[in-house]
């Protein structure tokens, strides 16, 4: 904690807040950080019941993510609180834990809108990777439903998910092009230079002409 502490820039907490995270460390020193330690999960735990994000980033590192019980990953998600947290916990843990898919199912319609966003975030991997199963037209008539008055986690999880099977599955395309084209979610998000639009149309005529090239 103390190695943490002297980390912390408050120009990068600046920059965070404006984000909805709250930590002040340069994520690539944090990075360097948990090489040196190396996996540790009992330190990391120990260092995510600290409730300090930072803290909690390098836990996540340095855990062994296999070693965590199912509700107990269940719990994590609920206590993690910022979108960088939740992310890395998602992606970096849950996505390698055995039980991922009992996960997506309990978290995809939890009342908790951020809760529900990492269960839609590990749907739009099986959209994209193993769909079998998966009723690509139900999630397409919640997400014209609902992602319109949705918070912004999960609006942003919903909007990849729409997204995702408009590029991997071309019998649905065009019902995702025009979803996306009737909410407009997104449409004015600013895009940097050399950067894909997140508004749905744009991401998925992009990605797929892409792809298009690549087969040429």
């Amino acid at each position: 904690m103390t190695e943490l502490a002297a980390l912390a820039d408050p120009r990068i907490r600046e920059v965070n807040e404006r984000h909805g995270d709250d930590h002040a460390v340069n994520l690539t020193k944090l990075r360097a950080l948990a090489k040196a330690l190396k996996t540790q999960h009992e330190l990391a735990r120990e260092l995510w019941a600290t409730e300090d994000s930072a803290a909690r980033l390098l836990a996540i590192l340095i855990s062994r993510p296999k070693a965590f019980e199912r509700d107990e990953l269940d719990s994590m998600l609920r206590q993690a609180r910022t979108p960088k947290v939740q992310d890395w916990l998602v992606n970096y843990v849950v996505k390698k834990h055995p039980e991922v898919e009992a996960l997506r199912v309990l978290w995809f319609a939890d009342p908790d809108p951020a809760v529900a966003s990492a269960g839609w975030a590990l749907t739009t991997r099986r959209v994209s990777r193993n769909p079998e199963g998966l009723d690509l037209g139900r999630l397409l008539d919640l997400i014209e439903a609902e992602m319109t008055d949705a918070p912004d986690r999960l609006q942003w999880a919903m909007n990849e998910c729409l997204a995702t099977i408009g590029i991997h599955h071309p019998d649905h395309r065009a019902r995702a092009l025009a979803i996306g084209e009737r909410l407009e979610v997104l449409k004015d998000y600013p895009t940097p230079p050399n950067c894909t639009s997140p508004y749905a149309p744009i991401w998925i005529t992009e990605i797929v002409s892409r792809q298009e090239a690549k087969r040429r």
